[in-house]
């Protein structure tokens, strides 16, 4: 009896011994309840039996006592982590929850003093980074990067004096670098890339960290000198790419420097200064990007002594003219971009020389001659677009094209035979240049003569089709011509008068402008999506009769806007930008073809170009609903004035609707909301999606469009650079009431983002008020703009006073105060503290209204 009692009590407590171990205050317990409460569990191939230090990603110290190691990485755990879990475990000194849906921390993981390695990488954590993180003293990697954090960066970051790598990349944190991070002195890797930093960094930043080996501060708005890097001499990785600094680069080729990439920054001066620095080892360079800076002279780097360079790139900035730079000595090279670096004179032939060079793009040069063979076996990328490049396109290098992963020979004067390639890919990528291939070279001509006649009846019967096809074709035209449209003004069809010769004047209220060509034929226009369309200046003439003012929509800034339809039913606007251009015929084409490529949902799109002499005219798609300037502040678009025009509808051809009445979408927040949020992603495109960024430098309301489906669109993108250099900042501060407060100083000599902001404050603010940015009343104000009584308002917390009577009760009265606050920031005096683009889109989505439209 004895030995059965004692039996079973042994039996019970074999079965029983796991659940024991996972009585509270134990380690097993807190990982176990913490996996199994982030959604893990047994029947996920996760097994639970056993100590905790034999579980998948656990390790204990020697004693099998303490869990020292936690890896739980691309587990799929998911949601806030629970208090009295993870935060429990004393004895931690390693914690990897990487690669998972973890959207918050427990308030007790700040209590694990013993931590030394923490990454919490690629989860969806959001909020601010709590001031607790001090706590960590003993802490060596931090890394948590890739979530939704915000706010700054918390100064007690100065007490990780053990601190040896930091990386907060794709994160949202705001404001400047904290002083304290100086105190991290054994820092060896820094990433703060991708974040929404500006200001400067912290006086001696260079000196503060004699072991640090890796900095990337990408994709941010920091400020500041080549000179803040010139002690750090371990460095051997450096990118500030996509921030704000500027000066020489010239400080920054020391010490032991790899990779180097300043990119789209502002750094200026002479490229050739680089070259003196006798303290720069070239030799350990193997990656250097300086592209879309605004630099100078001539490119003559100490390229002979980079026998390791890999990865060079050079576009987009201001050399002087010269010929192509020697680099056939870089054989190791496998990335080289030279595009729009104003070189003359001919492709080298040395080029083949460069056996593994994957990416050669030299577009948007003056390059002349033929192409040579570029028998490099590594060739994937190749742009040679944009130049002046003649004669044929030599066949060992047609023949790699399909192998290839990108090519563009656009915009010369090749050709070539094309057979083997599509029509849209010769469009595309052959784009002016001549097809010319003999009939021998169709081997398909010969192939079928075995089959009888089945060849030429089928040619035949296609040859009796096309004939019909083309006869109805007429037929149909010729009774088209003799509709009438009820907009166009009867005049005389210029493409049946082919001989009638220039030059051409026009008037309309506020100018007179003149296309100085002798006949009108000869003058061709180019449509972009529809290259084989043969439309001239004589098309235009007919589609705009003769540009009547009974066709003339807008006389703007840049000058008047006439609607038209031309050959093939396209439905167009044509811009006539009258002021006179310091551009040649050459690169104001060059610069409307790179306008015509730009395309985004909330940009109306430059249909095509035509240069009538001196004139540049711009082709834009009709937008069949008018203008944000219509839809605020005119009549018939706006909103409604003291009669009631509730019930009308406006319509044109049964096509889009012009006016929806009181009731309808025009007057509700939601849709005011909309404009807005689709303005600022144009914008936020623009300045962040564009290589090189394009400034808009004429943000207004008569800028924001609404197409067929009521999308707002803005126009008139890039027009400025059309001007010229010495032109386009002066366009860009005549628009009353739209001018930026900078531009009153002496110093201010160009636009920037900011001052695009700043209009897109204005706008926003006319799209919450209903007012005009100068012009209306205000209560209790004298002499006032709309800027300084929205802003007045707001600091004075009574932004709701601000709110247009006919939305405030179409949505919550705080969004629109929220959304007032937006605009208020956008028009901040100093353009430093306006935030970016990409910053309005996020805080506009944060305040989007639920309700459909």
């Amino acid at each position: 009896m004895a030995f059965g009692f004692f039996g079973s009590l042994l039996i019970l407590s074999l079965l029983f011994k796991h659940f024991t171990c996972q009585l509270p205050n134990t380690d097993e317990f807190y990982v176990s309840n913490f996996l199994k409460k982030m959604g893990l569990n047994s029947s996920m191939s996760y097994n639970f039996s056993g100590s905790v230090c034999s579980w998948k990603g656990m390790h204990c110290d020697t004693k099998k006592e303490n869990l020292i190691g936690l890896k739980a990485s691309s587990l799929g755990l998911s949601g806030i982590i629970p208090d009295t879990t993870i935060g429990k475990l004393a004895k931690l000194q390693s914690l990897d929850l990487s690669n998972n849906k973890i959207t918050a921390l427990p308030s007790d993981i700040w209590s694990l003093g013993s931590l030394k390695w923490l990454n919490l990488s690629s989860n969806q954590i959001s909020g601010s980074l709590p001031n607790n993180v001090g706590n960590f003293g003993l802490l060596e990697v931090i890394d948590l990067s890739g979530n939704n954090f915000s706010g700054e960066i918390p100064a007690t970051i100065t007490s990780l004096l053990s601190l040896q790598v930091l990386n907060l990349a794709g994160n949202g944190f705001e404001w400047s670098i904290p002083r304290g991070i100086l105190n991290c002195k054994a820092l060896v890797s820094v990433d703060l890339s991708s974040n929404r930093l500006n200001g400067s960094l912290p006086d001696g930043f260079g000196a503060a960290f004699p072991k640090l080996k890796t900095l990337n501060l990408a994709r941010n708005e920091i400020h500041g000198l080549d000179t803040d890097f010139a002690e750090l001499m371990s460095l051997t990785s450096l990118n500030i790419s996509r921030n704000l600094f500027k000066g020489s680069v010239m400080g920054v080729f020391q010490g032991q420097l790899k990779v180097i990439d300043l990119s789209m920054n502002q750094f200026q001066g002479h490229i050739s200064k680089v070259q003196f620095n006798s303290t720069y080892n070239w030799s350990h360079l193997v990656y250097l990007d300086l592209s879309e800076n605004q630099l100078s002279g001539e490119i003559s780097l100490n390229l002979s002594q980079a026998q390791n360079l890999r990865h060079l790139n050079l576009a987009y900035n201001r050399f002087a003219i010269q010929k192509f730079p020697r680099i056939e000595m870089l054989l190791g090279l496998e990335y080289l971009n030279l595009s729009k670096t104003n070189l003359i004179g001919h492709i080298p032939g040395e080029i083949s020389q460069l056996s593994i060079l994957h990416t050669l793009d030299v577009s948007s040069n003056h390059l002349s001659g033929q192409i040579p063979s570029l028998a490099n076996k590594s060739l994937k990328v190749l742009d040679v677009s944009h130049n002046n490049l003649s004669g044929e396109i030599p066949v060992s290098l047609l023949e790699k094209l399909p192998l290839m992963e990108r090519s563009n020979f656009s915009y010369n004067n090749l050709t070539l035979c094309a057979l083997g390639f599509s029509s849209e890919t010769f469009k595309t990528a052959f784009y002016g240049s001549s097809n010319s291939c003999p009939i021998a070279a169709n081997p398909v001509l010969f192939e079928r003569r075995g089959n009888g006649h089945k060849g030429l009846k089928l040619a035949l019967a296609l040859t009796l089709s096309t004939v019909c096809l083309l006869a109805g074709l007429l037929i149909l035209a010729f009774g088209c011509r003799r509709k009438s449209r009820k907009w166009v003004v009867k005049q005389p069809s210029y493409k049946e008068e082919q001989h009638i010769s220039g030059p051409f004047s026009f008037q309309t209220d506020s100018t007179t402008w003149v296309a100085d060509v002798k006949q009108a034929s000869s003058v061709p226009v180019v449509i972009f999506e529809k290259p084989l369309l043969n439309i001239t200046f004589a098309d235009l003439l007919s589609a705009t009769s003769n540009f009547d003012r009974g066709t003339l929509l807008a006389e703007g800034k840049f000058g008047p806007v006439y609607r038209g339809f031309l050959p093939g039913g396209i439905h167009v606007a044509v811009k006539v930008l009258v002021h006179g251009s310091t551009l040649t015929d050459q690169e104001a084409a060059r610069e409307l073809e790179y306008l015509g490529r730009i395309k985004h949902p909330n940009l109306v799109p430059l249909t095509g170009y035509c240069l009538a002499g001196d004139q540049r005219i711009a082709i834009y798609d009709y937008m069949e609903n008018g203008n944000l300037q219509n839809l605020l502040h005119d009549l018939p678009l706006g909103v409604q004035a003291t009669e009631d025009w509730s019930n009308d509808t406006w319509e044109e051809d049964n096509n889009g609707i012009q006016n929806v009445g009181s009731d309808g979408l025009l007057t509700t927040w939601a849709f005011r909301h909309k404009i807005a949020l689709g303005t600022a992603r144009a914008l936020a495109f623009l300045h962040h999606g564009c290589s090189p960024p394009i400034i808009h430098r004429d943000v207004k309301a008569s800028s924001v469009y609404l197409d067929l489906n009521l999308e707002p669109r803005l126009s008139d993108f890039g027009l400025a650079k059309i001007f010229g250099t010495d032109l386009e900042d002066e366009i860009a501060r005549s628009s009353p009431g739209y001018v930026p407060p900078e531009f009153s100083q002496p110093e201010c000599h160009a636009s920037t983002p900011k001052s695009d902001i700043y209009c897109f404050g204005i706008v926003l603010f006319e799209l919450i008020t209903g007012r005009k940015p100068i012009g209306d009343d205000y209560p209790e104000e004298q002499e006032t703009n709309l800027v300084s009584w929205v802003r007045g308002l707001v600091r004075k917390n009574q932004g709701s006073k601000a709110i247009d009577p006919k939305i405030r009760d179409t949505g919550p009265d705080y969004q629109m105060e929220e959304a007032l606050k937006i605009g208020y920031l956008c028009t901040a005096d100093i353009p430093s503290k306006r935030p970016s683009m990409q910053q309005i889109v996020g805080l506009l989505k944060d305040i989007e209204p639920r309700t459909s439209l």
